[in-house]
């Protein structure tokens, strides 16, 4: 009974990770149109700034991942500006391409500034414990990680459904052309999307150090992850990839419980599976 409680609160805890930062990759595929293969170099990117904050500038962890995720926006402003605005609305092979050339682009720069070894993020006191429920304790940075997926969720979900920010992606989406002859600066909102999303990765790459290390090829490592997460919850979908992620991540983690010597195995047959069965996602059911 005591593996079978342990297996699900490491299952839900990887899930939520994943979901944090995946769900910034489903809103830019399934909203705004874009393949972006580079979203794992950004959560890589708040890792790092996060590592680098902890380490050598002593900061506690709570303002490391307030500068990872707002260096990380920051770096990714400009690359937005200058790269993605000229692939929105290209063919998907063109924005692949031109994707991947940038996480090759940001492994190189990350390995020459940071060196090529694995970056920790210590944990402060109040999460290296374990939180005692009488029957049972639970690590408190698996407590941790199981409320920032819920809140970004229920923040995400509100933002897009319930928001005039969320209304005006929505029509820029469904028709560019026509929500800027209603005036809406539809530049703007695919900047601020972006943003968000890449937000959320710099945040999940931090939150979830402990279970996706932070290591020189970490955008590589797990690229087909988080694609594979937003594939089998529909791309768009917050509750699609919600349930991707706890379902992926739940299967995953028993089979390297029980079965550690198979690996990633049970993982990529549940994908081939749910794929078969919902050629459109999880979403597809869900919706």
């Amino acid at each position: 009974m005591q593996t079978v409680f342990s297996i699900a609160v490491d299952a839900l805890a990887y899930g939520m990770v994943l979901f944090v930062i995946s769900i910034g990759l489903s809103v830019t595929m399934g909203l705004m149109r874009v393949v972006n293969l580079a979203h794992g170099a950004f959560a890589m990117i708040g890792g790092y700034f996060a590592s680098y904050a902890v380490q050598q500038l002593r900061f506690g962890y709570a303002p490391a991942i307030l500068i990872a995720v707002v260096g990380t926006v920051l770096i990714a402003i400009p690359i937005e500006r200058l790269l993605y605005r000229r692939i929105y609305g290209a063919p998907q092979l063109t924005q692949v391409l031109m994707t991947i050339g940038i996480t090759f682009c940001v492994i190189g720069i990350a390995n020459f500034a940071f060196g090529p070894t694995l970056k920790t993020i210590p944990l402060p006191p109040e999460l290296r414990g374990s939180v005692d429920l009488g029957f049972r304790s639970i690590a408190a940075h698996r407590i941790f990680a199981i409320v920032c997926g819920l809140v970004v969720a229920g923040l995400l979900w509100f933002l897009v459904e319930c928001t005039a920010f969320g209304v005006k992606l929505r029509a820029s989406v469904d028709n560019a052309a026509m929500a800027a002859a209603l005036g809406v600066r539809t530049e703007v909102v695919y900047a601020v999307s972006f943003a968000v999303a890449i937000g959320l990765a710099a945040f999940g790459g931090v939150v979830g150090a402990e279970l996706l290390p932070v290591e020189p090829y970490y955008a590589l490592r797990y690229m087909v992850t988080f694609l594979v997460v937003v594939s089998v919850g529909g791309a768009g979908s917050i509750p699609g990839a919600l349930a991707a992620c706890l379902l992926l991540g739940g299967i995953d983690t028993t089979g390297r419980y029980l079965a550690p010597e198979y690996g990633e195995f049970f993982f990529y047959l549940a994908v081939i599976v749910i794929i078969t069965l919902f050629p459109r996602g999880l979403a597809g059911r869900l919706n």
